[in-house]
């Protein structure tokens, strides 16, 4: 027997949805999504953002109805599930390297518009093999490291990888270049000045690419951090931010840029007092509910702080402006920002969407995280 509980109904009024949920506050969201969708517009700049942030095929949908040209993952299995869902322009901004994977990813480019980074020969061949035995093709991006010391060539060596690329056959689309480092700095001055280097190395990898005989059609990267920067850099073509949709607490304790549209949170997890004493209040969304890679979560519209009270529980107390008055009632609602949305989201079945507001809302519909806990 199933004793799996409906979050909530459609039609229900904000207040019936049960806790720890995540809930979506639809009017913000699509606020959001407007402004950075007239942002890419108005500089004339492909938009494709990042889906591995809200795993929904749904929300997906709605980004490319608003003007995006597709969207990002990291992993394959994300993007089959998306497919699945119905998306169809896909890019892994990642690099797949087992065989295995390769032959499910060139199945899957015979399904949807398909992209993939790569940063290595071994990697080239095999992805030319796979997709030479399934009969697909895919747009192939060469990642160059601008900073993030992760994945991605030296710029310098942009020029052979994609030489290697078009010798095997396939299609070179450009250049992935991500600074993921850059993207929480706090001011942004030092924001901008990462991406003064960050630009610096994509030019060295366009040299690169024009001196081995070859024309880079696009660079792609930036992130909901950098994106004003990045556009304003003349060498980005198209823009990959993900958390401007959600605005998590992390995201917006960054220093605020004159050159960046605003963003409002639109990700929530509601939850509620479940216990009370004279000195504090304890809510029933611990770190089951949302994650604490990049801090704790933000009480919103109260002068209380978050401590962490374990896997179940969170810890209300006053901050330092205020009283023990401020401290809610035992079952009162308490919504909390994620310090960091795309593992907070990782951690729930579906979002709660809501129109209307969380104070006096209804409840528009039940999404679900189409690839939660797709890792591989």
């Amino acid at each position: 027997m199933s004793h799996a509980i409906p979050a909530a109904e459609v039609g229900a009024s904000v207040n019936a949805i049960d806790t720890p949920a995540l809930v979506i506050d639809l009017d913000a969201m699509q606020r959001n999504l407007a402004v950075m969708a007239a942002f890419a517009r108005e500089h004339k700049l492909l938009l494709r953002p990042h889906a591995k942030m809200h795993k929904c095929a749904a929300i997906a949908k709605l980004q490319m109805a608003a003007g995006a040209v597709g969207v990002c993952v990291q992993k394959l299995s994300e993007a089959e599930a998306l497919a699945d869902a119905g998306v169809s322009d896909i890019y892994i901004s990642n690099e797949v390297i087992a065989p295995h994977k390769l032959a499910r990813l060139a199945l899957l480019a015979k399904r949807v518009t398909l992209a993939v980074a790569v940063d290595s020969a071994l990697g080239i061949t095999r992805l030319a093999e796979a997709l030479k035995a399934a009969g697909s093709s895919v747009n192939v991006f060469v990642e160059i490291d601008v900073g993030q010391g992760r994945c991605g060539v030296a710029p310098t060596a942009a020029g052979a990888l994609a030489h290697q690329v078009v010798s095997h056959g396939l299609r070179f689309a450009g250049l992935q270049a991500y600074n993921g480092r850059a993207q929480h700095l706090r001011g942004a001055a030092e924001r901008e000045a990462a991406v003064r280097h960050t630009v610096a190395l994509v030019r060295a990898a366009q040299a690169s690419i024009t001196a081995s005989g070859m024309v880079c059609p696009l660079v792609t990267g930036a992130g909901s951090g950098t994106f004003a920067f990045d556009a304003g850099s003349g060498v980005y073509g198209e823009l990959q931010p993900g958390s401007y949709l959600f605005m998590d607490r992390d995201y917006a304790e960054n220093e605020e840029s004159s050159r960046a549209p605003r963003f409002e949170h639109a990700l929530f997890v509601k939850t509620q007092v479940m216990s009370r004493s004279t000195s504090h209040a304890v809510v029933d969304a611990g770190h089951k509910s949302h994650a604490i890679d990049s801090g704790l979560p933000r009480v919103w519209q109260h002068e209380l702080e978050y401590s962490n009270g374990g896997d179940e529980h969170g810890i209300l107390r006053p901050n330092a402006t205020a009283t023990l008055a401020e401290l809610p009632k035992l079952g009162e609602t308490v919504w909390l920002v994620p310090g960091h949305c795309d593992p907070t989201v990782n951690l729930h079945d579906h979002y709660v969407v809501v129109r209307g507001g969380l104070a006096s809302g209804t409840v528009e519909a039940v999404w679900p995280i189409d690839s939660r806990g797709h890792l591989v």
